[in-house]
C-alpha cells in the first residue's frame, strides 16, 4: 500500500526483521528509552514472531526504503477473536504525517477480515505517554484498568479496550 510519502507492508520476509529491530532500538522510535529487560528481549523477537505467523506486524518505509513505523497485533491465547495491540511506533520525523493513521487503518481492516471481537492494548501512565493514550482514545478505546508499579516502581500499566462489532 503506497500512501503519500510512505508504503505499508506486512512483515513476511526475514531480510526485513533486522531492519525492524534496528528501528525499534534506535533513538528515533520511542520517546522513553528506559527499556525494561523484557522489552529489549521482546524487540529482538518481535519481527521473527511475525515471520513465524505468531503475530501480525506491519511496517512503513519512506521513499528511500527506510523503516519509519511499525504496528503489531496478536490474537490472544484463547483464540476466540480477541486481539492484543502490542506496539505502534512512528519515527520522530514522521509523526503527524498520517503514517500512524494508515497503520491503524490496515490493522482495523485485518481485524474485520478475521472477524475479531475486541482489541485490548496497554501503555504507561507517565506524562510522556500522553500522546499514545490520546491516540487510543481517538480510535475508540476506553481505559478499563490499571496495574500499579507494573513497569517500574511508580509506573503503572494502563489497560485500554475496544469492542469490535465484527461477526462471523
Amino acid at each position: 500500500m503506497l500512501v503519500e510519502q510512505f508504503r505499508i507492508d506486512k512483515l513476511e520476509k526475514a531480510e526485513d526483521a533486522e531492519r525492524i529491530i534496528h528501528f525499534l532500538l534506535s533513538d528515533q522510535s520511542f520517546d522513553d528509552t528506559r527499556y525494561t529487560p523484557g522489552e529489549l528481549s521482546h524487540f529482538q523477537q518481535l519481527p521473527y514472531r511475525a515471520i513465524a505467523e505468531e503475530i501480525v506486524l506491519w511496517y512503513a518505509v519512506d521513499e528511500a526504503g527506510q523503516i519509519i513505523a511499525i504496528n503489531s497485533i496478536a490474537e490472544n491465547e484463547q483464540q476466540t477473536g480477541g486481539f492484543s495491540w502490542d506496539y505502534i511506533v512512528v519515527h520522530r520525523e514522521y509523526r503527524k504525517t498520517g503514517v500512524a493513521s494508515a497503520l491503524i487503518a490496515e490493522m482495523f481492516a485485518y481485524l474485520l477480515l478475521v472477524h475479531s471481537r475486541y482489541i485490548i492494548t496497554y501503555t504507561c501512565d507517565l506524562p510522556e505517554y500522553l500522546p499514545i493514550r490520546r491516540l487510543f482514545e481517538r480510535n475508540g478505546f476506553s481505559l478499563v484498568g490499571r496495574c500499579p508499579d507494573y513497569y517500574f516502581d511508580g509506573e503503572d500499566r494502563l489497560i485500554y479496550y475496544r469492542k469490535l462489532l465484527y461477526s462471523a
